[in-house]
């Protein structure tokens, strides 16, 4: 019987990180440490009172997983960008520092770092909603989709109708 262990893996020890680095789970409890998190309910009634609710997922995630109805698209590699007041590339939304935003993903982990970075810009209430998309969902608030996946038309057969295959 083989053993369920890499015997390669095993004769070698773990890399020994740099003097001053943060493991990830470090990074993150730093970034909750300073946002005032909200729970789904909470973060769906600050968008109604007028919170930006930014759903930073990728394309593929919100066709997939859905959307919420009136939340603002703006994928997380260019978020600090698109939310610098003083960024020419900024959206017409990000007008102050003072403008509140809530930040969802899927699941409420990369939200937390990037309403933390949204913070370091100075956008001081920058949070993010606990659980994400995916608690959002589950709490019975409203959303959008999933998109199903394309279908082919049936308007004209496919070019290969009639053919008969050797």
């Amino acid at each position: 019987m083989m053993s369920q262990t890499d015997p390669a893996a095993a004769n070698c020890p773990a890399p020994v990180p740099p003097p001053g680095s943060r493991g990830i789970d470090e990074i993150l409890a730093a970034a909750r440490a300073r946002l005032d998190r909200l729970d789904p309910e909470q973060a769906h009634l600050a968008y109604r009172a007028g919170a930006l609710l930014v759903d930073i997922r990728p394309a593929a995630q919100r066709a997939a997983h859905g959307t919420v109805p009136g939340s603002l698209a703006v994928e997380r590699n260019v978020l600090e960008w698109r939310f610098d007041p003083r960024c020419a590339a900024r959206l017409p939304q990000a007008v102050g520092y003072d403008l509140p935003v809530v930040v969802l993903c899927q699941e409420g982990y990369t939200s937390s770092l990037a309403a933390a970075s949204l913070q370091d810009l100075g956008l001081h209430r920058a949070t993010d909603a606990i659980g994400g998309f995916a608690a959002w969902r589950i709490a019975g608030l409203p959303v959008l989709g999933p998109t199903p996946p394309a279908r082919p038309s049936t308007l004209a057969p496919p070019a290969t109708a009639g053919r008969v295959s050797h």
